[in-house]
């Protein structure tokens, strides 16, 4: 989920921070702090003199991946009726636990 943030956050500003993280994900700064080391250590970003973060192609791939999850399971309980923040509250949770194979099928199914 900090990945996807990143990425969504990184198309709206120019720049993006942890302070911008903790915001959008509603988390604290040092969750967030904790988190941007685990994932810079991965290899998936790097941070800035400034404490920019930038994602790394690796982390840029993973990222897109996990927001083509969150937006295709999101538009899929829409489709059952879920209103808007219910799928898309639903969705987060749900794409970091579904398996390729199910996703897939419902993914080929949208």
């Amino acid at each position: 989920m900090y990945l996807e943030a990143i990425l969504v956050l990184g198309e709206q500003a120019a720049a993006v921070h942890s302070v911008d993280v903790a915001t959008y994900l509603k988390v604290t700064k040092p969750s967030v702090s904790r988190a941007m080391s685990n994932l810079k250590e991965a290899g998936y970003l790097t941070m800035g003199s400034d404490g920019s973060l930038k994602l790394t192609a690796r982390g840029k791939r993973k990222a897109v991946a996990v927001y083509d999850r969150h937006v295709t399971l999101a538009k899929f309980l829409e489709s059952f009726g879920v209103d808007a923040k219910t799928a898309a509250e639903d969705a987060c949770r749900i794409e970091h636990v579904i398996s390729n194979k199910t996703f897939a099928k419902i993914k080929s199914h949208m």
